[in-house]
């Protein structure tokens, strides 16, 4: 029982940070363990990850400061309710790999 919301603009100059946060407080009736947000500014030849997840409600875990450095057009958000595992910040995603061009993975 988590909660998962992705969002790509359209204008790869816009931010969607505020719209993601947004979106996690709105889900976070689905999981109030931990959230997690991925940002990408993608280029034709450079992608870029921004990252950032903790344990505990949305607005604790993305303060201003945090939300500043998740610059990208687009983004994955998941908020986490634990079913199984741990309630640890190892398992709080999305997560993401930047080999061999760059994914981000939320479930």
């Amino acid at each position: 029982m988590c909660g998962i919301v992705a969002l790509l603009a359209a204008n790869p100059d816009e931010m969607v940070r505020q719209e993601m946060v947004q979106a996690c407080t709105i889900l976070q009736h689905r999981g109030q363990c931990a959230a997690g947000i991925v940002t990408s500014n993608a280029t034709h030849n450079h992608t870029r990850f921004n990252q950032h997840k903790g344990l505990g409600l949305v607005r604790d875990v993305f303060t201003l400061d945090v939300m500043l450095k998740l610059e990208g057009n687009a983004a994955v958000a998941h908020v986490r309710y634990p079913t199984a595992g741990s309630s640890s910040n190892d398992e709080s995603q999305p997560m993401y790999n930047n080999y061999p061009c760059g994914l981000a993975l939320a479930h």
